[in-house]
């Protein structure tokens, strides 16, 4: 072995004699609670918080610890978000839309009317410029923020009376919250914000005549369809209900790297994952339900046309007043308009003539 080649030899030796201590010390023990939005009966929305979390703890081998509880256990499910912008507790897992009361600009997280799809907010979001924008508008309340989930497109909430025209809207009292609501109040709606586990008995006594929520497996799960006739199609006001995991800017300051990055794989693994889960689930819930009884109805295009209008109305509206909100809407309109047009041709033909279409052979 020639001296050049012994002294490498020597410094990879070195070299890993000195890195084997780093790497065997365990970084310092960190124990989270994450407050919830959900019932625990939702195994879509609080099962993903509890994948989440579990997920954490494989990945860091019981180093990192976050123990989820559903909505009501710690705090109520809409003071989440007051909860973690405190620190009362570490993280919380939400749909940022519910709390747009605090910032219009909560909107671009979750999703707004007749904005993008599940795969165009997760672009958006990744290469579009859309994280730096959030994290900033984040800051501002002490918190970090982490996509963690998506719903998909939603359905158009259940209805105990039938929705034909834009009058039919005037005074109906209907469980939505953000920006839907604001638009369906434009439209002559009295939106009301409920939690997920008082919706029910509002709907039954008929204190509110619609509800909203995500769409079949869990619409099914709350009983919805026990006591209201009509499931309406599209859920214009979220075609993606992307789901965030709100972090509390000190506790997310003191992680280690390397908990910090496990974070982050969890999430982008549940992003995933909770699509899928809704994907496999809403099939059957929804044969499930229009076996009982649930009549299906599409918006008509006048009351859709009315919403589209009003809802970039508002947009602008907004926009002229609120400075993150027009920092928001500079990048996601046109990111907007520009992955509509390659959506449209890339494969909006072939999807409309696949679902006009049976499939052969059964």
């Amino acid at each position: 072995m020639t001296l050049h080649r012994r002294r490498l030899a020597r410094g990879a030796i070195l070299g890993a004699t000195l890195a084997t201590p780093a790497l065997a010390q365990p970084a310092p023990a960190v124990r989270w609670r994450m407050a919830t939005a959900w019932p625990r009966s939702l195994d879509t929305l609080y099962g993903s918080a509890e994948a989440l979390c579990r997920r954490i703890g494989q990945i860091s081998e019981g180093r990192f610890e976050i123990r989820p509880f559903p909505g009501g256990e710690l705090v109520p499910a809409l003071q989440t978000f007051d909860a973690v912008q405190t620190g009362s507790v570490e993280c919380g897992h939400i749909l940022s839309t519910n709390f747009i009361g605090k910032s219009p600009a909560l909107g671009f997280d979750g999703g707004l009317p007749f904005g993008l799809n599940s795969r165009q907010q997760t672009t958006w979001v990744n290469e579009g410029g859309g994280r730096d924008l959030l994290r900033a508008m984040y800051r501002k309340f002490d918190i970090v923020n982490h996509v963690v989930g998506n719903v998909g497109v939603q359905m158009g909430g259940f209805y105990r009376k039938e929705i034909r025209t834009v009058e039919d809207l005037n005074g109906l009292k209907m469980r939505i919250g953000g920006f839907g609501g604001r638009i369906l109040s434009k439209l002559g709606a009295v939106p009301q914000q409920l939690a997920a586990s008082d919706i029910y008995a509002a709907l039954e006594r008929g204190t509110i005549d619609a509800a909203e929520w995500v769409g079949p497996y869990d619409d099914e799960k709350l009983g919805f369809h026990k006591v209201a006739r009509y499931y309406y199609t599209p859920g214009w006001w979220e075609g993606s209900g992307s789901i965030t995991g709100i972090v509390h800017v000190a506790a997310w300051e003191a992680l280690p790297a390397v908990f910090k990055e496990m974070f982050e794989v969890a999430a982008a693994e549940q992003n995933s994952l909770m699509m899928a889960r809704y994907d496999a689930r809403n099939p059957d819930a929804l044969r499930r339900m229009v076996a009982q009884g649930t009549q299906l109805r599409s918006f008509s295009r006048p009351v859709l046309e009315a919403a589209y209008k009003a809802s970039f109305e508002t947009f602008e509206e907004v926009a002229a007043q609120n400075e993150d909100f027009r920092a928001l809407y500079a990048s996601w309109r046109p990111f907007l308009d520009s992955s509509n047009n390659w959506f449209r041709v890339g494969e909006f033909a072939l999807d409309a003539f696949r679902f006009a279409n049976p499939v052969p052979g059964r």
